[in-house]
Protein backbone atom coordinates (compact mmCIF):
# COMPACT_ATOMS: atom_id res chain seq x y z
CA UNK A 1 0.00 0.00 0.00
CA UNK A 2 1.25 3.48 -0.88
CA UNK A 3 -0.03 6.46 1.07
CA UNK A 4 1.02 9.98 2.04
CA UNK A 5 3.63 10.17 4.79
CA UNK A 6 2.74 11.71 8.13
CA UNK A 7 4.61 12.77 11.25
CA UNK A 8 3.83 9.34 12.71
CA UNK A 9 6.02 7.78 9.98
CA UNK A 10 9.12 9.76 10.93
CA UNK A 11 10.70 7.01 13.06
CA UNK A 12 10.20 4.35 10.38
CA UNK A 13 11.51 6.69 7.68
CA UNK A 14 14.52 7.49 9.83
CA UNK A 15 15.08 3.75 10.28
CA UNK A 16 15.48 3.44 6.50
CA UNK A 17 17.40 6.68 6.02
CA UNK A 18 19.94 6.48 8.88
CA UNK A 19 21.83 3.46 7.45
CA UNK A 20 22.00 5.22 4.07
CA UNK A 21 23.58 8.21 5.81
CA UNK A 22 26.04 6.14 7.85
CA UNK A 23 26.98 3.41 5.40
CA UNK A 24 26.58 4.71 1.85
CA UNK A 25 27.00 7.67 -0.44
CA UNK A 26 23.30 7.63 -1.40
CA UNK A 27 23.00 10.86 0.56
CA UNK A 28 25.67 13.41 1.34
CA UNK A 29 24.56 13.92 4.92
CA UNK A 30 27.28 12.74 7.27
CA UNK A 31 25.18 12.19 10.41
CA UNK A 32 21.59 10.92 10.52
CA UNK A 33 19.08 13.59 11.49
CA UNK A 34 17.26 13.38 14.81
CA UNK A 35 13.69 12.14 15.01
CA UNK A 36 12.54 15.73 15.60
CA UNK A 37 14.42 16.88 12.51
CA UNK A 38 12.93 14.12 10.35
CA UNK A 39 9.46 15.01 11.61
CA UNK A 40 10.14 18.66 10.73
CA UNK A 41 11.34 17.70 7.24
CA UNK A 42 8.20 15.70 6.51
CA UNK A 43 6.02 18.63 7.62
CA UNK A 44 8.06 21.11 5.57
CA UNK A 45 8.15 19.04 2.37
CA UNK A 46 4.47 18.09 2.44
CA UNK A 47 3.39 21.73 2.40
CA UNK A 48 4.25 21.84 -1.29
CA UNK A 49 5.32 18.38 -2.50
CA UNK A 50 4.20 14.79 -2.04
CA UNK A 51 6.02 12.47 0.37
CA UNK A 52 4.82 8.89 0.12
CA UNK A 53 5.45 5.71 2.09
CA UNK A 54 5.13 2.12 0.95
CA UNK A 55 3.66 -0.16 3.60
CA UNK A 56 4.15 -3.92 3.54
CA UNK A 57 2.89 -6.07 6.37
CA UNK A 58 1.93 -3.00 8.37
CA UNK A 59 5.46 -1.59 8.26
CA UNK A 60 7.01 1.20 6.22
CA UNK A 61 9.20 -0.54 3.65
CA UNK A 62 10.26 2.54 1.69
CA UNK A 63 9.48 6.13 0.90
CA UNK A 64 9.69 8.65 -1.92
CA UNK A 65 9.34 12.39 -2.00
CA UNK A 66 9.87 15.46 -4.11
CA UNK A 67 11.56 18.69 -3.10
CA UNK A 68 12.40 22.06 -4.55
CA UNK A 69 14.97 21.85 -7.35
CA UNK A 70 16.15 25.44 -6.89
CA UNK A 71 14.69 28.34 -4.95
CA UNK A 72 14.41 30.83 -7.84
CA UNK A 73 10.80 31.33 -9.01
CA UNK A 74 11.43 30.31 -12.63
CA UNK A 75 12.25 26.78 -11.40
CA UNK A 76 8.77 26.36 -9.85
CA UNK A 77 7.76 23.72 -12.43
CA UNK A 78 10.79 21.52 -11.72
CA UNK A 79 11.29 19.32 -8.68
CA UNK A 80 13.89 16.86 -7.43
CA UNK A 81 12.76 13.34 -6.57
CA UNK A 82 14.22 10.76 -4.18
CA UNK A 83 13.39 7.14 -3.39
CA UNK A 84 14.67 5.08 -0.45
CA UNK A 85 13.80 1.45 0.19
CA UNK A 86 14.69 -0.51 3.32
CA UNK A 87 17.02 -3.51 3.11
CA UNK A 88 14.22 -6.06 3.50
CA UNK A 89 12.16 -4.56 0.68
CA UNK A 90 14.81 -4.16 -2.01
CA UNK A 91 13.96 -6.08 -5.16
CA UNK A 92 10.26 -6.37 -4.24
CA UNK A 93 8.98 -3.64 -6.54
CA UNK A 94 8.47 -1.16 -3.68
CA UNK A 95 10.80 1.41 -5.25
CA UNK A 96 9.12 1.13 -8.65
CA UNK A 97 5.65 1.47 -7.12
CA UNK A 98 6.71 4.49 -5.07
CA UNK A 99 8.33 6.26 -8.00
CA UNK A 100 5.39 5.55 -10.31
CA UNK A 101 2.92 7.00 -7.78
CA UNK A 102 5.14 9.97 -6.97
CA UNK A 103 5.48 10.89 -10.65
CA UNK A 104 1.73 10.56 -11.20
CA UNK A 105 1.04 12.93 -8.31
CA UNK A 106 3.64 15.44 -9.51
CA UNK A 107 2.19 15.40 -13.01
CA UNK A 108 -1.34 15.88 -11.65
CA UNK A 109 -0.12 18.82 -9.58
CA UNK A 110 1.23 20.56 -12.70
CA UNK A 111 4.95 19.97 -12.43
CA UNK A 112 6.70 19.83 -15.80
CA UNK A 113 10.13 18.37 -14.98
CA UNK A 114 11.46 15.86 -12.46
CA UNK A 115 15.18 15.62 -11.68
CA UNK A 116 16.93 12.73 -9.95
CA UNK A 117 20.43 13.06 -8.57
CA UNK A 118 22.30 9.80 -8.07
CA UNK A 119 25.65 9.31 -6.36
CA UNK A 120 27.71 7.09 -8.64
CA UNK A 121 28.14 4.25 -9.11
CA UNK A 122 24.64 3.05 -8.21
CA UNK A 123 23.33 0.64 -10.82
CA UNK A 124 20.07 -0.08 -8.95
CA UNK A 125 19.07 3.60 -8.78
CA UNK A 126 20.08 4.25 -12.38
CA UNK A 127 17.98 1.27 -13.48
CA UNK A 128 15.02 2.43 -11.36
CA UNK A 129 14.96 5.95 -12.76
CA UNK A 130 15.77 5.05 -16.36
CA UNK A 131 13.02 2.42 -16.18
CA UNK A 132 10.60 5.27 -15.47
CA UNK A 133 11.66 7.43 -18.40
CA UNK A 134 14.45 9.48 -16.85
CA UNK A 135 17.35 10.31 -19.17
CA UNK A 136 20.88 11.19 -18.10
CA UNK A 137 21.68 14.88 -18.49
CA UNK A 138 25.13 15.15 -16.93
CA UNK A 139 27.58 14.22 -14.22
CA UNK A 140 29.30 16.42 -11.67
CA UNK A 141 32.71 14.84 -11.09
CA UNK A 142 34.00 14.42 -7.55
CA UNK A 143 31.44 16.83 -6.16
CA UNK A 144 31.23 15.28 -2.70
CA UNK A 145 33.64 13.61 -0.31
CA UNK A 146 32.24 10.83 1.85
CA UNK A 147 33.44 7.52 3.28
CA UNK A 148 37.01 8.26 2.29
CA UNK A 149 36.45 8.98 -1.38
CA UNK A 150 35.36 11.64 -3.85
CA UNK A 151 31.94 10.87 -5.29
CA UNK A 152 30.46 11.74 -8.68
CA UNK A 153 26.79 12.69 -8.89
CA UNK A 154 24.77 12.13 -12.04
CA UNK A 155 21.58 13.94 -12.93
CA UNK A 156 18.64 12.39 -14.72
CA UNK A 157 15.60 14.25 -16.02
CA UNK A 158 12.09 13.24 -16.98
CA UNK A 159 9.47 15.42 -18.60
CA UNK A 160 6.16 15.23 -16.77
CA UNK A 161 4.21 17.49 -19.14
CA UNK A 162 4.61 19.43 -22.35
CA UNK A 163 6.14 22.84 -22.03
CA UNK A 164 3.61 25.41 -23.14
CA UNK A 165 3.14 29.15 -22.87
CA UNK A 166 2.09 30.59 -19.52
CA UNK A 167 1.95 27.41 -17.44
CA UNK A 168 -0.22 27.43 -14.35
CA UNK A 169 1.73 27.25 -11.07
CA UNK A 170 1.93 23.72 -9.68
CA UNK A 171 -0.51 22.94 -6.89
CA UNK A 172 0.27 21.44 -3.50
CA UNK A 173 -0.35 17.71 -2.97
Amino acid sequence: MIRPASAEDAAAILGIYAPAVRDSVATFELEPPSLDEMTRRIAEVTRRYPWLVHEAGGRVAGYAYATEYHERPAYAWTCEVSVYVGDGARGTGAGRALLRELLARLEAAGFVNAIARIALPNDASVKLFEGHGFEPIGTARGIGYKLGRWVDVGEWQRDLAKRGPAPRPPSSP
